[in-house]
């Protein structure tokens, strides 16, 4: 069955949602307030580096599925679904800031056909389908929440092949509707009231946080006890109530969602009168975890990184995206220039010419990024970065250190060359 959507936004959510739907059959109208953004992919550039997206979008666009257009009324008007998918950012308070959502409400209340369902997908506090409902002043049109779970680099393959749909909706007749969206997904579905829908999102995000701030400290008794954490985590990925996921140690968490989530459910808690005290510990061992980067690089060389050039590879906060945002990487950078270093960064998805901050230049070359360094420390898990020439590097360098945040250089093949090395759990 096709249904004719909208999506407002087209960031990583709202473009990937509206191709994908596309895809699946549905006539899709994106819908962006940024003119030149909307020209560019109509030229065929995405502003976002996913997997499979220029193709679907072509697609769309070819089988005339899928539009695009700064017409907010032109875009909406008809619609039966409206999606909105734009950005919730972190208030200075830690809550999420819904003055997007609700300007984009506002804007296409008035325009909606009278039985029009709009869906949120943005990430929002429990209770924002009300405020939803309230900025378009509409009593005729339903809102619900269908939370997405998309993962940079995946978010394509996440959306064609879910793990789980779920809808929060008041009327079980409502949440159906929606949910038949996806009929031609074969995953489970979890049709909830629009709180439980909610909370969902911010209690998996905050998981996934709370896992790998685990795994971080596991591996820093590993260092302690001289125990090799890739067999620790395989241990414990072995075991089913466990799970191998999100339990590989690193520079700490960060990117546009974990972050922003992580602060949001600690304010939402606290606004519901309960410390949730074991998710800001989660927190304060992430930050502790960028300083403990921070002083390997110092042990590897020796003493202070005071005016001493320092090799980074990797600038986006994971591997197979462009998002430098909140990204550990750009942040242990950054400690390492406040130390004095002169930061030199190599990220395959990072221009030279883009701007990260003061201190820190980057480079288009593996090998030029490590000239004259007085150690290399990789911060993103780029597969390529193990399939670099280790002798290259060596003489790169100014001699051969390195600090593996990722674990992802083969350390007997560095150490077969003479390089001091510090990794994450490893001693």
């Amino acid at each position: 069955m096709s249904n004719r959507i909208a999506v407002v936004g087209t960031g990583y959510v709202g473009l990937t949602t509206g191709a994908c739907l596309a895809h699946l059959g549905h006539r899709v109208v994106c819908v962006d307030v940024d003119e030149v953004k909307i020209a560019q992919i109509c030229d065929g550039i995405m502003p976002i580096s996913e997997d499979r997206l220029p193709e679907l979008v072509a697609e769309g666009r070819g089988a005339g599925r899928l539009s695009f257009t700064s017409d907010v009324v032109e875009g909406v008007t008809g619609a039966e679904f409206v999606l909105l998918c734009v950005p919730t950012p972190q208030a200075p308070d830690g809550s999420a800031d819904l003055g997007y959502i609700e300007s984009a409400a506002r804007s296409i209340g008035p325009h909606l056909r009278a039985d029009a369902v709009v869906i949120n997908k943005s990430t929002v506090p429990v209770g924002s389908t009300r405020v939803v409902a309230d900025a378009l002043g509409r009593d005729d049109v339903q809102v619900v929440s269908n939370p997405e779970f998309l993962r940079e680099g995946h978010a394509v393959s996440d959306f064609l092949n879910p793990e789980r749909v779920v809808v929060g909706a008041d009327s079980e007749e409502i949440g159906l509707r929606v949910a038949a969206l996806h009929l031609r997904l074969t995953a489970p579905l979890l049709v909830t009231d629009p709180a439980s829908a909610e909370l969902i999102k911010y209690a998996s995000n905050s998981f996934l946080a709370l896992k790998l701030s685990y795994v971080n400290a596991v591996a820093a008794v590993a260092e302690a006890v001289d125990a090799d954490i890739d067999d620790v985590v395989k241990g414990l990925g072995l075991d089913g109530r466990i799970g191998a996921k999100f339990l590989q140690p690193g520079p700490g968490w960060g990117g546009s969602c974990l972050p922003k989530d992580t602060s949001a459910l600690v304010r939402i808690a606290e606004d519901a009168g309960y410390d949730f005290a074991l998710l800001k510990q989660a927190v304060e061992v992430n930050t502790d975890q960028f300083r403990r980067v921070v002083d390997k690089a110092t042990e590897v060389i020796g003493g202070p990184v005071a005016g001493r050039r320092i090799a980074v590879w990797g600038l986006t906060f994971k591997a197979h995206t462009d998002d430098l945002r909140d990204s550990p990487a750009v942040e242990i950078a950054r400690r390492l220039v406040d130390a004095g270093a002169h930061v030199v960064a190599y990220d395959p998805e990072v221009d030279k010419d883009t701007p990260i901050a003061a201190g820190i230049e980057v480079v288009d070359d593996p090998y030029a990024c490590c000239e004259g360094a007085a150690a290399l420390v990789v911060l993103t898990e780029w597969p390529q970065f193990g399939r670099l020439d280790l002798d290259r590097v060596a003489d790169a360098l100014e001699a051969p250190r390195i600090v593996d945040t990722r674990n992802v250089v083969d350390r007997s093949a560095l150490e077969r060359r003479g390089f001091i090395y510090r990794g994450i759990g490893r001693t």
